[in-house]
């Protein structure tokens, strides 16, 4: 549910970007007043690459690439902002649940403890909801093979949220990838171009110019696909941990479902 959720706002977003380049490109340029005096200004000498920082001094350097790697950095800064919201503890295993689940299963109520895990979005309650689904459609099963049960789900639970914040560490590898294509795309429509020219000082000028608004393409995937690895690595970091937290909290519930089973088991033997 949550991968749809994101493809989608991934997609609205590249929509509405596009739309509104669209946009620009579609106003009419300003009509020049008869008569008025044209003012031009030179670029500023102590920042020779300020209209890079300006969103259609980059498009014009970086070229055609310059759509992608927009459009990357904005889904990289969504998945960034959604995870630092999503991949916490609450969303895991909570300390209320585990009370309420603790309690429930001390008395043996495990239709109220299912309605609970029902009533929880955690990782840990879905755990818990296939084991006690199991069990109850089962009642002959023994405890290993409800733990078959749980383990497989925990597993399941656990791959879930290392793929979840895998598309993190795709960004920040795809991103230098398509800086790359852009620097060399730039370079062969430079050479390409040179190519036809005669060697003097003004071609070389122009083909020192031309690698340096190519390579912009490599610096921008580099400033994309570095922030994404580094905040992949610490969403990984917080992922084990919090997967390390669902398993010892697992193993408490089977702990104390094996006291029950064990419990049922000494009752029926001394009837």
């Amino acid at each position: 549910m949550h991968r749809k959720i994101f493809f989608a706002l991934a997609v609205l977003v590249a929509l509405i970007f596009t739309m509104t380049l669209k946009a620009q490109a579609q106003q009419p340029a300003p009509a020049a007043v008869p008569g008025a005096a044209v003012v031009t200004h030179a670029p500023a000498e102590d920042n020779p690459y300020g209209d890079v920082l300006t969103f259609q001094g980059f498009v014009k350097r970086t070229g055609v690439m310059a759509y992608p790697l927009i459009i990357l950095s904005m889904i990289a800064f969504f998945m960034i902002v959604l995870f630092g919201f999503t991949v916490r503890q609450g969303t895991v295993v909570s300390d209320a649940f585990m009370n309420s689940a603790d309690a429930l299963i001390r008395k043996q109520d495990y239709l109220g403890l299912l309605a609970v895990c029902n009533r929880r979005n955690e990782c840990i309650a879905r755990i818990t909801s296939k084991t006690l689904d199991f069990a109850t459609r089962n009642p002959t099963a023994s405890f290993e093979e409800v733990k078959e049960v749980t383990e497989a789900e925990g597993n399941r639970q656990s791959s879930l949220l290392l793929a979840r914040i895998a598309y993190l560490g795709d960004v920040g590898a795809i991103a230098p990838m398509l800086g790359l294509l852009g620097t060399t795309l730039g370079m062969i429509t430079t050479f390409h171009e040179i190519s036809g020219k005669g060697v003097g000082g003004s071609n070389q000028l122009g083909l020192a110019q031309g690698v340096s608004e190519a390579l912009l393409c490599t610096a921008s995937g580099l400033v994309i696909g570095i922030p994404s690895l580094m905040f992949y690595a610490i969403f990984r970091g917080k992922v084990n941990r919090l997967i390390s937290e669902m398993e010892a909290a697992t193993t408490h519930l089977m702990a104390l479902l094996a006291v029950q089973y064990k419990r049922a088991a000494r009752a029926v033997a001394g009837q």
